[in-house]
């Protein structure tokens, strides 16, 4: 996983290389609380000067800035009155106030809303959870891997075809001869890794949006805002989309460049240090400051920046195209089902729990690429990371 919206992206990619491949060193795990704190802070940082610099342009009024953990805080901030609310809003805003719960209302956000000084929301910004971000990462990395075992068996196929003296597309193969060939072809990719003959591609495994921003931005000033954004200098635009179905918004990709020396001087004014004290990391080190930390970093992050008027963030939040509706679907409905995903998916998810976990020694990675185990497994491991002990019913 190449994630581009942290600084020290190449240092994280090289450690999930190796552990794809069953190799741990001795500092992975002090390296992977390091990466997750300077970069966690260096991103939030990031966000924070950027939409505060962003609003300026949108909103002539203050603004109050209001920290929110779950989607229901924005979600009910979304439902106050206003005067430009079609029919279909106030349907929307009346079925939520009917029943909140069904609308995903307790799902998890780590992020911060603006309001204007009528209780409006002019703008959000998140940072990822870890679980949505090894979900991402697992999707991408598991059709990477599904088109290597694909080629594998097609190349199977075609050796079986040549002894035979028939075409590929001539080839008779039954049913169960496909599957067993397919099995075949993912015991022996799983085999390549743990024999580290594969490399992975970061421009196939990269994410750009693991920090993200949404802005409320009405269709009369939606194009001068754009022209803002392409003279900005200290950032740049890389993509932009604009989606018109049932999911209406423009998503910009910026590269944003970030300043250390403020960066570092934030850390010491907060006494942000004191958030990462059950990491692991000795409280003198923490508050030593990140100085020593941003030797590796990247100077620039990368940023989703996501444009939607009013009605349709409402839809996006409230109506046919709710965001968690999505992840379930995207959930449900992979291209690729087997040991091999299943395994990525625990093994990104245990990365990111030795991040966040007081642990900072490892003497083993515990999932493997070619081995099989049970959800109960990962839950299991995650635990001993934060010492929280089985509560088995039996001793």
């Amino acid at each position: 996983m190449y994630l581009k919206s942290f600084a020290h992206r190449e240092k994280l990619f090289g450690i999930a290389e190796r552990w794809f491949c069953g190799r741990l060193h001795p500092s992975d795990a002090l390296a992977l609380t390091e990466i997750f704190i300077v970069d966690g802070f260096i991103l939030g940082e990031t966000l924070r000067t950027l939409s505060r610099n962003l609003l300026e342009v949108l909103q002539t009024q203050p603004l109050e800035d209001r920290r929110i953990s779950i989607k229901g805080d924005l979600r009910d901030v979304l439902c106050n009155p206003t005067p430009s609310a079609t029919p279909r809003i106030k349907e929307l805003i009346h079925l939520y106030g009917r029943n909140p719960d069904f609308f995903f209302r307790e799902t998890p956000i780590n992020g911060v809303m603006y309001l204007d000084e009528n209780g409006l929301l002019a703008g959000v910004y998140r940072i990822k959870r870890p679980r949505r971000i090894a979900e991402k990462a697992n999707r991408r990395i598991a059709n990477w891997v599904f088109r290597l075992v694909q080629n594998r068996a097609k190349h199977m196929a075609e050796v079986r075809a040549k002894r035979s003296g028939l075409l590929l597309e001539n080839l008779l193969t039954p049913d169960e001869e496909m599957v067993r060939e397919f099995m075949d072809a993912e015991e022996q990719t799983a085999r390549d890794f743990s024999e580290m003959k594969i490399r992975f591609d970061p421009d196939s495994l990269t994410i750009n949006d693991v920090g993200g921003l949404k802005l409320v931005v009405e269709e009369e000033k939606l194009s001068s805002f754009l022209q803002h954004l392409e003279n900005e200098t200290y950032f740049r635009v890389v993509e932009r989309e604009s989606f018109w179905g049932s999911y209406r918004a423009t998503n910009i990709i910026l590269d944003v460049d970030w300043d250390g020396d403020s960066i570092c001087r934030r850390f010491r004014e907060t006494e942000a240090w004191m958030n990462y004290r059950h990491r692991g990391i000795p409280d003198d080190r923490l508050q030593k400051g990140l100085e020593e930390f941003l030797k590796e970093a990247k100077p620039n992050i990368f940023v989703e920046v996501i444009l939607s008027n009013y009605a349709d963030l409402v839809e996006s939040e409230l109506g046919s195209c709710i965001h968690e509706r999505r992840i379930v679907n995207q959930r449900e409905n992979r291209l690729y089902v087997g040991n091999i995903p299943r395994n990525i998916e625990f093994l990104l998810e245990y990365l990111f729990a030795v991040g966040f976990s007081p642990q900072v020694t490892l003497d083993r990675i515990p999932i493997s690429l070619w081995g099989r185990y049970l959800p109960d497994t990962l839950v299991s491991l995650i635990r001993k990371l934060y010492n929280i002990p089985e509560f088995d019913l039996f001793y």
